[in-house]
């Protein structure tokens, strides 16, 4: 039996989750945008690394949610 405490902390946590990834990635693609600005002829090689920190942010914070989810 969990704590009452930890179980209500679990749903502030999931929502700090999504807060910070959704902060994450804005920040990304803000830098990354400003990048392809400067140098369009980089932009195909940039995407792809804007798109895979974007997937390593999104897998982390999954995985960071289920973890807050499975303390209810």
């Amino acid at each position: 039996m969990m704590v009452p405490m930890a179980e209500s902390m679990a749903g502030v946590g999931a929502g700090f989750v999504i807060v910070g990834a959704g902060i994450g990635v804005g920040l990304l693609w803000a830098a990354g945008l400003q990048s392809i600005a400067r140098q369009p002829e980089l932009q195909t090689k940039l995407q792809a690394v804007m798109l895979i920190g974007a997937a390593l942010i999104e897998g982390t914070a999954l995985f960071a949610l289920v973890i807050c989810l499975m303390t209810k």
